[in-house]
């Protein structure tokens, strides 16, 4: 089963109802025994980088989500989630959970910040999660992102006048910049294409 970690921030509802219309066996939940005690985590998140870690370390999330994702443990980061899976985000120049070797920065770009819309993602190095939806375009809402110093773990790349990292997968962490849950058809086939990876 799928614990959606409800610590505040994400948007619960949407992914949710994705998962339950791919017939996906989840739950919401912010307990900590559920966490350890679930075989895959979704870590969601809209919002600012350092509310979300004030959020996590407030409830002990943090430190649950790091030591499960060491056991090997699968989790999917979605927009802010997937941020806090770095090493440190410029958005409040906060330390977030250093699961992944990086940093989120701000975009320096001509164009509206934050990025508001649908944008298409590129599939690179053989993306898990992008398996059968190449070059298709998502929804995003985001005025950071991210920079992983593990190019072979980028996964996916989008343009917002800078060519930026849309997709991360790693052993057993995954991420993505936009929202699949609220991206139509090709959102339901990313999460099914983890559920797939990862049951």
């Amino acid at each position: 089963m799928i614990t959606v970690i409800d610590y505040g921030l994400g948007n619960l509802a949407s992914v949710a109802n994705a998962l339950k219309k791919l017939e996906i066996p989840y739950q919401i939940s912010g307990d900590l025994e559920v966490l350890k005690n679930s075989k895959v985590l979704i870590l969601p998140g809209v919002g600012a980088a350092d509310q979300g870690m004030q959020n996590l370390k407030k409830r002990g999330i943090d430190r649950v989500i790091i030591e499960q994702v060491k056991t090997g443990k699968p989790i999917l980061g979605i927009c802010l989630g997937m941020q806090l899976l770095f090493t440190l985000s410029e958005e409040g120049n906060v330390d977030c959970l250093g699961l992944v070797n990086g940093f989120v920065k701000k975009f320096n770009t001509s164009l509206k910040v934050p990025q508001i819309g649908w944008n298409q993602v590129e599939s690179k190095n053989n993306s898990i999660l992008l398996k059968g939806i190449n070059n298709s375009y998502f929804y995003f809402v985001n005025s950071y992102y991210c920079k992983p110093e593990d190019e072979s773990s980028i996964k996916g790349v989008t343009d917002y006048e800078v060519q930026f990292c849309s997709v991360i997968e790693k052993n057993n962490l995954y991420g993505v910049q936009f929202h699949p849950e609220k991206s139509g058809d090709v959102g339901l086939q990313l999460l099914n294409n983890f559920w797939e990876a990862v049951c």
